[in-house]
């Protein structure tokens, strides 16, 4: 019976082994080209994650825009989201997709932040 419920804990340990934390400021002002930067840093102490099927994203609705590595910075992504001049507010969150190398053969496993608030304020 211990053995079963070591088994059952396990995934819930894992789960807790890796976060997106968000870097982004809650506002900006109005940019010309429509875009904005995001950026989020990922912290896992998963050994099991294949790191060439590292795919993180930002998800606004249904949208998915792909992340860039930040340059010198280990650790952080980031991507431009597309802002309409008639929206000031949008809604995101982030979604990493990885493998993960298991016993019988490696799976896709993924990582969703909450969701976050991004203001965009017209310049005085």
């Amino acid at each position: 019976m211990k053995k079963i419920f070591c088994l059952l804990l396990l995934p819930v340990l894992l789960a807790g082994c890796s976060s997106i934390t968000n870097l982004t400021p809650s506002q900006y002002p109005r940019e010309s080209s429509g875009f904005y930067r995001v950026e989020a840093e990922w912290n896992s102490r998963r050994s099991t994650i294949l790191p060439d099927t590292f795919k993180p994203l930002v998800m606004i609705g249904f949208n998915t825009y792909p992340m860039q590595p930040v340059p010198v910075v280990q650790d952080r992504w980031e991507a431009f989201i597309p802002v309409s001049g008639d929206t000031n507010f949008v809604l995101y969150r982030y979604k990493f997709d990885f493998e993960v190398n298991a016993i019988s053969k490696p799976h896709w496993d993924s990582l969703m932040s909450p969701e976050y608030s991004l203001t965009v304020t017209d310049r005085k």
